[in-house]
């Protein structure tokens, strides 16, 4: 078990890393369900009472707790974030895509 490791730095984006398509919406729909995660850990809220408190099903929180992403919009997650009184602020910078990077972004494959 004396092999050499290769140290790699990743990017910032673990969805970038491992080649997911559309890897910057999927990192942004992440950090607002941690958000939501964290609002619900902090207020001790399980998902029947954030339901009770947004108006929003249960099985929705359910779905955020266990990372299941796929159904949710950006718009929709911050629009959950808003109903446990929390304000979403969003700042924007672009810069040119590196090489390579564009493809991915761009969710091609």
């Amino acid at each position: 078990m004396n092999e050499d490791l290769e140290l790699i730095r990743g990017s910032g984006n673990v969805f970038r890393d491992v080649w997911h398509r559309r890897n910057y919406v999927a990192q942004l729909k992440s950090i607002l369900a941690a958000a939501i995660i964290g609002e619900l850990d902090d207020r001790k809220l399980s998902v029947r009472k954030a339901e009770g408190v947004t108006g929003i099903n249960a099985s929705e929180f359910s779905r955020i707790r266990t990372a299941q992403l796929g159904r949710f919009t950006v718009d929709r997650l911050m629009t959950i974030l808003n109903r446990l009184n929390r304000h979403v602020d969003v700042q924007v910078t672009t810069r040119p895509f590196a090489a390579g990077e564009a493809a991915s972004a761009l969710g091609a494959e």
